[in-house]
């Protein structure tokens, strides 16, 4: 499967730890953004199956992301990985059309898990 990758935090090091958990089949069209506002801006420019999204970031936070994303109506499957784990959060991003909350750092294991649940490996 080809798929596109879309990456957004605005922690480098988040941005790598995320990059080096895929799977080998997701980690050949990779692309990176360090808040809202670049992922916005890349979702509307090119073909991305996939976005990893931070939710605390400067110029435009997550919920702004996926606020956009439905808004402007754009083909994306939404990962949250986020160190907010609160239950009012992670609903209002699955009710923003998150496919899957993921607790940051993520685990490759179940970063694997949430891709396969929704048939991207």
């Amino acid at each position: 499967m080809g798929s596109s990758v879309l990456i957004c935090d605005d922690s480098n090091m988040a941005r790598k730890q995320v990059l080096r958990s895929l799977p080998e089949q997701l980690s050949k069209d990779v692309q990176l953004a360090k808040n809202g506002l670049e992922a916005l801006d890349i979702l509307r420019t090119n073909s991305i199956n996939v976005l990893f999204l931070d939710l605390t970031m400067p110029e435009l936070d997550g919920i702004g992301v996926l606020e956009g994303i439905k808004s402007e109506g754009i083909d994306v499957s939404v990962f949250v990985i986020s160190a907010d784990i609160q239950p009012e959060m992670q609903n209002k991003v699955l009710s923003l059309g998150a496919k899957a909350f993921l607790r940051k750092p993520v685990q490759t294991d179940l970063l694997v898990d949430r891709l396969q649940e929704h048939g991207y490996l």
